[in-house]
C-alpha cells in the first residue's frame, strides 16, 4: 500500500494515546480501515513514540496489519525500528507474509548492522522470506557504498526494495531484464522499478508479463507497483490475480490493495466480490481497499487523517 507523505506536526500525549487506542483496538469496535488510517497518521510522525506504539501492535492476530505495521517500520526509516523489526523476522511461528515484511523493512532502513540476521534467513524454510532476506542484504549494500549512484528523479516517495535501473533503456530492453529469471533477483526488480517509473501502457503491460514468474515474492511485487503507479491498463491483470483462487494469499491481497488505490469504477465491484473471500488476508485487503476506493473518488486531501478526530 502506498499512499503520498504528509507533515504532520508533533501532536500531545492525549493524541498519542487516541492513536494507539486506534491502531491497536483497545476497544475492540475500531474498523480495519479506521486502524490502517492511524497506523499512517504515525507513519507521517515518524518519531521513536510512533514507532513503540507500532511495536506493540503486533499483537494483533490479523496478519494483513501486521504486514502493513512492518511495512510502515521500513517507510518511516527510523533505526529505533530495529528490534521490534528483528524479533518479528526471528518468530518462526509468524505468518511469513509478515516476517518477509520485517526482512524487507530492515533493508528500508539500511543499516550494516542488520546484515548478519539477515543472512541467519538466507536459507529459511519459506522462500518469501528466503528471497526477502536476500534482496534486503543487496538493498543494504547498495545504499552503503561509497561511490553513489546518481538515481533518476521519479515522483514515487517509497523507500523501495531495490532503486531503479539507472541505464537509459526502452520498456523492451527492460522487459527483457525483468523477466529473465536466471538473473539476481535484485537486478530484476531494479528493472521493475525502473519500469514503474515509466508509467506508460506499455510498460504496465510488460509488467503484467511478470505475473507468471514462479516466485510469489516477484508476483507480489509487481501488485504492489501496480498500486503505486494508479494506471488503469493495469485493472485487468490485477482482476485475474485477485479472481485466481488457487494464486497465494500474499499476492492476492497485495492485488486488492492495488485495485482500491487505482479505483476507476470497475474496480469496485470485484472488491465487493471478495470481501467475503475464505481467506482472511483476503477479505480484510478487500475491505480496507474499498476504505482506499471511497478516499481516492472522495477529494480528500489526505488518508492518514488520523488527527482530524
Amino acid at each position: 500500500m502506498a499512499f503520498e507523505d504528509v507533515q504532520i506536526a508533533k501532536p500531545s500525549a492525549e493524541t498519542y494515546r487516541a492513536l494507539e487506542a486506534d491502531l491497536c483496538n483497545h476497544s475492540g469496535k475500531a474498523p480495519l480501515h479506521e486502524r490502517f488510517r492511524a497506523l499512517f497518521t504515525l507513519k507521517a510522525l515518524a518519531d521513536n513514540e510512533s514507532v513503540d506504539i507500532i511495536g506493540r501492535a503486533f499483537a494483533d492476530e490479523s496478519a494483513l496489519l501486521k504486514h502493513e505495521l512492518a511495512y510502515v517500520l521500513g517507510q518511516m526509516k527510523n533505526p529505533h525500528a530495529h528490534a521490534v523489526l528483528k524479533q518479528v523476522l526471528s518468530t518462526m511461528d509468524e505468518d511469513p507474509m509478515v516476517r518477509h515484511e520485517a526482512a524487507e523493512a530492515l533493508g528500508a532502513i539500511g543499516s550494516l548492522d542488520s546484515i548478519p540476521i539477515l543472512e541467519e534467513y538466507l536459507k529459511d524454510e519459506s522462500v518469501v522470506v528466503s528471497q526477502t532476506c536476500e534482496l534486503a542484504i543487496e538493498k543494504i549494500k547498495y545504499d552503503n557504498r561509497k561511490e553513489k549512484e546518481a538515481l533518476p528523479q521519479s515522483s514515487y516517495s517509497s523507500i523501495d526494495p531495490a532503486p531503479p535501473t539507472t541505464a537509459e533503456e526502452s520498456t523492451e530492453q527492460l522487459r527483457a531484464i525483468y523477466l529473465n529469471q536466471k538473473l539476481p533477483l535484485f537486478e530484476r526488480y531494479r528493472a521493475m522499478f525502473a519500469l514503474r517509473n515509466q508509467c506508460t501502457t506499455e510498460s504496465v503491460l510488460a509488467l503484467a508479463d511478470g505475473f507468471d514468474d514462479p516466485s510469489a515474492l516477484f508476483r507480489h511485487e509487481i501488485a504492489y507497483v501496480f498500486g503505486q503507479m494508479q494506471h488503469p491498463a493495469a485493472v485487468p491483470s490485477l482482476v485475474k490475480v485477485l479472481s485466481k483462487l488457487d494464486e497465494t494469499n500474499m499476492v492476492r491481497h497485495e492485488a486488492a490493495e492495488a485495485l482500491g488505490s487505482i479505483a476507476t469504477p470497475e474496480c469496485y465491484p470485484i472488491l465487493e466480490k471478495f470481501r467475503d473471500d475464505k481467506e482472511r488476508v483476503v477479505r480484510e485487503s478487500c475491505i480496507v481497499a474499498l476504505d482506499m476506493y471511497e478516499y481516492e473518488n472522495s477529494g480528500q486531501l489526505q488518508y492518514a487523517d488520523g488527527l482530524s478526530k
